[in-house]
């Protein structure tokens, strides 16, 4: 059974930073790609970004770019998802998500889903 646990979310003001966490357990990641996604109240779920798991490429959304820094630790099965400079519309539920193969910006193709952690950044 995969598993994926988001934590880290909180609330924190404008300009500041914050660093999610995700969690996967129940297989191998070996060759999975790991992606956040964001949906704000009343508004699509939309990706943030991705890295595959085996080659350390990275694909950012233009919102987060120069902001936001994907990382992971093969050892702990863990992706981690560090905000800086946030802003106010960075509010939402962050949900990590895996799928086999590369990175994509849509979230049909991903195969498992945490259950989201709440990020509010207030002005």
């Amino acid at each position: 059974q995969v598993q994926l646990v988001e934590s880290g979310g909180g609330l924190v003001q404008a300009g500041g930073s914050l660093r999610l966490s995700c969690g996967a357990s129940g297989r191998s990641f070996s060759s999975y790609t790991m992606a956040w996604f964001r949906q704000a109240a009343g508004k699509e779920r939309e990706f943030v970004g991705g890295v595959a798991w085996t080659q350390s490429r990275t694909h950012y959304a233009d919102s987060v770019k120069g902001r936001f820094t994907i990382s992971r630790d093969n050892a702990k099965n863990t992706v981690f998802l560090q905000m800086n400079s946030l802003k106010p519309e960075a509010t939402a539920v962050y949900y990590c998500a895996v799928r086999i193969g590369d990175v994509k910006v849509t979230r049909e193709g991903y195969d498992y889903w945490g259950q989201g952690t709440q990020v509010t950044v207030s002005s």
